[in-house]
């Protein structure tokens, strides 16, 4: 008899820069599913942000890995798409922000070394990276639930059950955390 197959360690990095706009889709998508599922086994979801060449670490680190961020690629903003890292590896053309360029290059990096983890990218289409403002475009906002759903599958195709909570937040609260609009009643004055 054989013994059950070890389940993967996991890792869910949203990276982004949530100062402009549209920019900071992958950290937004990260927390609120962090904030709306549960997850057996569990997996990490990191605040991946602008960290870069630093993510490195997690694509050593795990056996996969999904990375929530944004494709500056030619087509509709909010339109989603799910691929494996390989596929943005050499795309010259998706790098239109810093994050991107470090991320393809961390891609391109780990793609050389003997133990990296497999990659998947679930990524939306931006509509604005320009504007400095916490916050998202109504086009991309809509289709949070989408790449939501995308990553789930995914989890799911490798063996994660995922549940959803009892409690749900939705985008605006999550932003909210950000941008300071929602502050915790605890710290403030009686």
């Amino acid at each position: 008899m054989s013994k059950p197959a070890k389940p993967s360690k996991i890792a869910l990095v949203g990276v982004g820069n949530i100062l402009f706009m549209d920019e900071g889709t992958g950290v937004y998508a990260s927390r609120l599913l962090e904030a709306n599922y549960s997850f057996s086994p569990e997996i990490e979801i990191v605040d991946g942000g602008t960290l870069g060449f630093k993510l490195m670490e997690y694509l050593q680190e795990y056996e996969k890995v999904i990375l929530f961020d944004t494709l500056s690629i030619e087509d509709a903003p909010g339109t989603v798409f799910t691929l494996p890292a390989q596929a943005l590896i050499g795309l010259g053309e998706y790098r239109k922000s810093v994050h991107e360029v470090e991320v393809v290059g961390m891609l391109e990096i780990c793609s050389l070394l003997e133990k990296t983890a497999e990659v998947s990218i679930v990524g939306i289409i931006p509509q604005d990276i320009i504007s400095v403002q916490i916050n998202l475009t109504p086009a991309v906002k809509k289709q949070l639930p989408l790449m939501l759903e995308q990553s789930i599958l995914l989890l799911q195709s490798w063996g994660v059950e995922v549940s959803a909570k009892a409690s749900q937040k939705n985008i605006e609260e999550i932003i909210g955390v950000y941008d300071g609009s929602i502050v915790c009643k605890e710290f403030l004055p009686a």
